[in-house]
């Protein structure tokens, strides 16, 4: 939820701070550049301290951090307020996932079907919380955010079981880059990063496009991540099973290029319509990406995840940036879906078809 209830006030971030477009995204900026470099300590922080312990010092960063987000006097000090959210955010996401398969009853795809509902649940109604307080204040939704988050911090030191002092096997700082070196899971990565900076073309710049207040937007993407939510659990294992992950990977791309372009067309119902739309797409390019990434290789699931996420956040990184300073940031995100799916192509080469078990596996780190 703490994802979506920022996104409806970054019109209001920029008038109540008086600041412009360029410095609002810089929000988007920090918090994941900061997050792509943490995915290379996550890991090995997991393995020396325990699970639990990494999630819940990582809950109490977000809420430290957000708190403080809601203090905030200037668009400088909420940039680096957001940069400790992302450091939090790595160290909760990195081990979230693992923490729920490990405690849930019912197997482990019971459990990754459960996460992706939470999850889903939760994109789709942080946008109207978010928009409902940032009616108030924009100042409202960090807040919510820190109320939220303390709530799960709470939970987890509570319910989750407790670190043992079992050994571990180590984790190196560097391993998720050496990962990388396979063929087949640098290629998906890439091909990720350059779809999740069209992603964030549509999250950071569609707002400024659409110029509708908080209300509105909380309202679009609700509808955006109802669609996220049914396509990543239901839809995406059917489609991969009836195309082969490959090609439906491929077709969901090109898919998200067209609706690139549609965007680009001077029309804010259309634009509305779009984004919409893209959120069935995006459900199915997180899940089939990252179930290509937790399997496609022979490495440890989490250090081929730590080196997959490095890679596709910083696509969200730099398009978070530079969206702004962009002419035309839809039609060059749809040329850069464009580039990813004929890099997916060659990787045939490289990649035995992943089962639908592993697709279903892979959903669980999309958020």
């Amino acid at each position: 939820m703490g994802i979506g209830l920022v996104d409806p006030i970054l019109l209001s971030i920029a008038e109540g701070l008086h600041a412009t477009p360029a410095q609002v995204t810089l929000l988007f900026s920090s918090y994941l550049g900061v997050q792509v470099l943490a995915m290379l300590f996550t890991g090995a922080a997991s393995a020396r301290f325990g699970a639990k312990r990494t999630l819940t010092a990582g809950l109490a960063l977000i809420v430290a951090a957000t708190l403080a987000c809601a203090a905030a006097g200037s668009i400088t000090e909420l940039v680096g307020l957001r940069a400790v959210w992302g450091l939090g955010n790595a160290f909760f996401i990195a081990t979230a996932l693992s923490v729920i398969v490990g405690a849930a009853s019912g197997g482990q795809k019971g459990a990754i079907l459960l996460y992706e509902a939470a999850l889903g649940l939760g994109l789709s109604v942080g946008p109207l919380l978010g928009a409902l307080l940032g009616s108030i204040s924009w100042r409202g939704p960090f807040l919510g955010t820190a109320i939220l988050m303390a709530v799960a911090l709470v939970l987890c030191s509570i319910f989750l079981t407790k670190d043992g002092h079992e050994e571990r096997a180590p984790i190196k700082i560097l391993d998720p880059l050496r990962a990388l070196k396979h063929p087949g899971l640098l290629k998906t990565s890439i091909g990720a990063s350059l779809y999740t900076a069209a992603f964030f073309a549509v999250l950071a710049w569609s707002p400024f496009v659409l110029e509708y207040d908080a209300v509105a937007i909380g309202l679009i993407f609700f509808g955006w991540g109802l669609c996220v939510a049914v396509s990543s659990v239901v839809l995406a294992p059917r489609l991969a099973h009836r195309m082969g992950e490959q090609r439906a990977t491929v077709a969901a791309v090109i898919a998200f290029a067209a609706l690139m372009l549609v965007m680009a067309v001077p029309s804010k119902p259309l634009l509305v319509v779009a984004v919409i739309v893209s959120g069935v797409v995006s459900g199915l390019l997180n899940t089939l990406f990252t179930g290509t990434a937790m399997s496609i290789s022979d490495a440890p699931r989490p250090v081929a995840s730590a080196g997959y996420n490095f890679l596709r956040w910083l696509g969200g990184a730099l398009a978070a940036t530079f969206v702004s300073h962009l002419p035309h940031p839809f039609v060059i995100a749809a040329i850069m879906c464009l580039v990813a799916s004929g890099l997916l192509t060659t990787i045939r080469a490289d990649v035995h078809e992943v089962p639908a078990e592993a697709v279903l596996v892979g959903g669980q780190m999309a958020g």
